[in-house]
């Protein structure tokens, strides 16, 4: 009997662990279907699904109204007169952010922390009388409004001596270590190679100083032109390509070098690393506060057409909002960032592809057409092995108006979608109201107004089986 039992034990495990590898590289995550190889992280998708990150450009800068300053900036001009980290993040928390990233030192090397490495920081300011601490006041605020806090530490440093010579690498980690290790957890870190023309020849040791961050704070995610992890779009007005791919050939891209800002805006087709684009731009003119900027802020028409351009291209939106001289955002800027908010909410606040009827042209048992339209990230539909020409249709029981169409594609198993078109049926028969090519974490079309009872969508070319997670279907007005 006991034989007889241990054998039944064994051909059971034997029989489990058959089933168990006949779906070859199929996740258990996702049973039936093998994920990219190249693929983002849990933090890069997580990122994607912030949609808006703040970006608050503040320093000695706003106190001599340059965009650039010289390194020589007496730390006494430094005197903000009712500095209020509260308001920036209640605001920002308010109106759809989830992120603010400071600068904490920008090109002149002035530290919005008292620093042990430089007496160009806030120390040697009026500020508090040489107590405050910025960097920390905007760290607590964000905690206390639940933001993640990000920090950009310039490179480039024309106050400090050693910039030029190997020992600036070691003087620029001694002051990296602080920002990691004395402000809580950092969500997001911004490198770049921005320098003047005039700047001393300097070979940044970007490999060192990431190794830091990987070791300090582990989940913090890391921006350069090359990534590792989120890689500039080549512009500063906030617009990605029609076309863009999560993917680059990191090897392909150098840090501040001129000529890569077309591929950084469109990425690369099956490239070999997953780096998520981050489109960058201002609310105003400059970076920096400055008072004759106070009538050019930019409309919610134009911020809205960013947000298509930059969410609605496969990346996320980081806007600059410049306090002025007194330490808070000026209530233009304020606003603007209000009513903006309320215009995306309004444009996106009715759904109205959960009405339809969802029919495709393949589809698993466990990924069904209706997924689609759940409004769940989680659930997705898939299109067959053989499906070589996937489509999905949303039938309407009374015909529908709309102008905008987003799609979302399951971006946990990579981005495949290359080209897909939308028609709209017209008449009895079907007229193509839309023909582009990525889609990736979100794609939002805007169309001509269309009535209709029926939309298909036609995955004209892919990279492996297509994947889509959530389709939206609005009227702007």
């Amino acid at each position: 009997m006991k034989e007889k039992s241990f054998l039944f034990v064994f051909l059971t495990l034997l029989f489990i662990t058959i089933l168990g590898c006949q779906d070859g590289n199929h996740s258990s995550e996702w049973p039936g279907i093998s994920p990219d190889e190249v693929r983002p992280t849990t933090q890069q998708i997580q990122y994607q699904q912030k949609e808006k990150v703040a970006f608050v450009h503040f320093g000695i800068n706003t106190f001599t109204n340059r965009e650039w300053g010289t390194g020589d900036e007496d730390p006494e001009l430094f005197d903000p007169t009712n500095f209020d980290a509260d308001q920036w993040a209640k605001t920002l928390s308010e109106t759809g952010f989830e992120t603010l990233i400071l600068t904490a030192k920008h090109h002149d090397g002035f530290c919005l922390w008292p620093s042990e490495y430089t007496d160009h920081d806030i120390a040697n300011s009026p500020y508090k009388n040489g107590e405050g601490d910025i960097v920390k006041e905007v760290s607590e605020a964000c905690k206390k409004y639940g933001l993640d806090f990000g920090i950009y530490l310039s490179p480039w440093d024309m106050h400090e001596q050693s910039y030029g010579t190997p020992e600036y690498n070691e003087f620029y980690m001694n002051q990296l270590r602080e920002l990691l290790t004395n402000y809580g957890t950092i969500s997001e870190i911004w490198f770049d190679g921005a320098k003047g023309e005039d700047a001393k020849d300097m070979d940044y040791d970007f490999d060192e100083w990431w190794s830091m961050v990987r070791e300090l704070q582990p989940d913090a995610l890391i921006f350069s032109d090359e990534g590792p992890d989120i890689r500039w779009i080549g512009n500063e007005h906030g617009f990605a390509g029609r076309t863009n791919w999560s993917t680059i050939d990191r090897d392909s891209v150098e840090i501040g070098q001129a000529g890569q800002t077309d591929y950084l805006n469109s990425g690369e087709q099956g490239g070999s690393d997953w780096v998520v684009g981050e489109c960058d731009v201002s609310i105003r003119p400059g970076w920096f506060y400055h008072p004759e900027e106070d009538d050019e802020v930019k409309t919610v028409a134009e911020l809205t057409e960013i947000y298509m351009k930059s969410v609605g291209r496969n990346c996320t939106l980081l806007l600059n909002i410049p306090p002025d001289t007194t330490g808070q955002f000026h209530q233009t800027d304020t606003d603007r960032l209000y009513a903006f908010s309320d215009t995306l909410n309004t444009l996106f606040d009715d759904n109205l592809a959960p009405q339809a009827t969802v029919e495709s042209s393949s589809a698993g048992e466990r990924y069904p057409a209706d997924l689609v339209i759940d409004e769940s990230w989680e659930n997705f539909w898939i299109a067959s092995e053989e499906d070589d020409q996937p489509s999905l249709m949303l039938n309407f029981d009374t015909p529908i108006t709309f102008d905008l169409l987003s799609l979302q594609e399951f971006i946990p198993i990579g981005q495949r979608i290359s080209r897909f078109s939308v028609s709209v049926q017209n008449n009895g028969g079907w007229q193509k109201v839309a023909d582009e090519t990525t889609i990736g974490y979100k794609r939002i079309l805007q169309l001509d107004e269309t009535t209709t009872s029926a939309i298909r969508i036609d995955l004209e070319a892919f990279l492996a089986r297509p994947a889509i997670t959530e389709i939206g279907i609005y009227k702007s007005d």
